[in-house]
């Protein structure tokens, strides 16, 4: 999936890779965040993914030109689930929206672990 931006200068186009490593380093930037985790959890296999792998626990869908973002984490035991993920929203929709100007239709996310 490749985004696609047009503005009275011309067309930008960005690349699918781009868009799920500004995703992968927003989140991980939150507190409270140990770690990327794989889909593959719902199996009851976590696989925690280092940052060359942030990828692989980011979905994106291109919904009416706005972005829906899944994301897949690990958080840290004793820190409020809730305030984590609030804040994981907040910053991954700042940072798709003023790095790429694509805009953000939700973030949702599963918490796939808590890390002791």
């Amino acid at each position: 999936m490749e985004c696609k931006i047009k503005n009275d200068m011309g067309t930008i186009f960005i690349a699918e890779d781009v868009l799920l490593k500004v995703v992968g380093y927003a989140a991980l930037e939150c507190y409270g965040i140990v770690a990327m985790s794989s889909k593959r959890a719902k199996d009851g296999f976590v696989e925690w993914l280092g940052r060359e792998n942030l990828s692989k626990g980011v979905q994106l869908r291109m919904v009416d030109n706005q972005l829906d973002v899944d994301l897949f984490i690990v958080v840290e035991y004793g820190i409020s689930v809730a305030e984590v993920c609030k804040t994981i929203v907040e910053v991954v929709r700042y940072k798709l929206e003023s790095m790429t100007g694509v805009q953000v239709r939700s973030v949702n996310i599963s918490v796939e672990g808590i890390r002791v």
